[in-house]
């Protein structure tokens, strides 16, 4: 069976999806808040990399995080102790066999995790299950067919396209953002919200073209060469050239734009 998780799961990627966090905590999780006493479920934190904003900026709310995998569950909850947030739960299992009953949680949180995985709207339906009449469910997710940068790079753009088919092979979409408002739909949620998120990382920028140009994105699109070139889908010196087009629009003259779209929805 294909590990859906295409990117895997080495410390390289533990820290990737660190600084991702760390680079975007403004601009994903500033509208996100819990009442307090609410009960909110992180379906498919990983390493925890989301759970941290997602505690910080609901104090009185109490998170349960949990992962399929073992190593990215005891990695998230080391960095909710190492942050001292005392209102987070992380568990290990499985999305699709929650040990929990049905409409256990007044929130439901999922990020980056509809991406990976088959049969999206069946996966928002059976979480659906666990959320309180009228609670609510934000989902955030990118979209790789938004990346767009200058200098140009068919190269560059060829290897952004290798990660896409290998995400795609897996089961995946690396292009669902856009999908969200019918994806949601689809599911049952009531009051679907979209709203786009863009990254914009130019010269007068330079935390966010390191952080998420060079550290996040790119780092990601670098991380798969192995697998690319093992399923021919480019020659080695043209994939390290177009990762190498990646890194040169983050210097100063460079641009390099990207969107990850935020839904909102209610249960019924």
């Amino acid at each position: 069976m294909v590990d859906p998780y295409v990117h895997g799961y080495h410390p390289k990627e533990s820290t990737r999806l660190q600084d991702q966090a760390a680079t975007l905590v403004a601009l994903l999780h500033s509208d996100t808040s819990y009442p307090p006493e609410s009960l909110v479920l992180e379906a498919g934190c990983g390493v925890g990399a989301q759970t941290v904003p997602l505690a910080k900026n609901s104090p009185g709310a109490k998170i349960i995080a949990l992962d399929i995998s073992r190593s990215s569950a005891a990695e998230a909850k080391r960095k909710a102790e190492e942050e001292g947030l005392s209102n987070v739960r992380v568990l290990q299992g499985d999305i699709f066999h929650l040990p929990f009953r049905k409409g256990t949680f007044d929130q439901l949180f999922v990020c980056f995790v509809l991406e990976h995985l088959p049969r999206p709207v069946e996966t928002l339906s059976i979480l659906k299950e666990f959320i309180k009449p009228g609670g609510t469910i934000t989902a955030i997710e990118g979209d790789h067919g938004s990346a767009y940068f200058h200098p140009d790079s068919s190269a560059a753009r060829r290897a952004i396209d290798c990660q896409v088919r290998l995400q795609e092979r897996a089961g995946g979409n690396a292009m669902i953002g856009r999908e969200l408002y019918p994806l949601l739909s689809r599911a049952g949620f009531s009051e679907v919200s979209v709203s786009p998120r863009m990254v914009y990382a130019d010269g007068s920028r330079p935390a966010m073209a390191e952080g998420f140009t060079r550290r996040t994105f790119t780092a990601m699109i670098e991380g798969v060469r192995d697998a690319a070139l093992a399923e021919g889908m480019m020659a080695a010196a043209e994939f390290d050239e177009g990762v190498g087009d990646l890194y040169r629009t983050s210097e100063e003259d460079g641009v390099f734009c990207y969107t990850f779209f935020k839904a909102t929805g209610r249960k019924g």
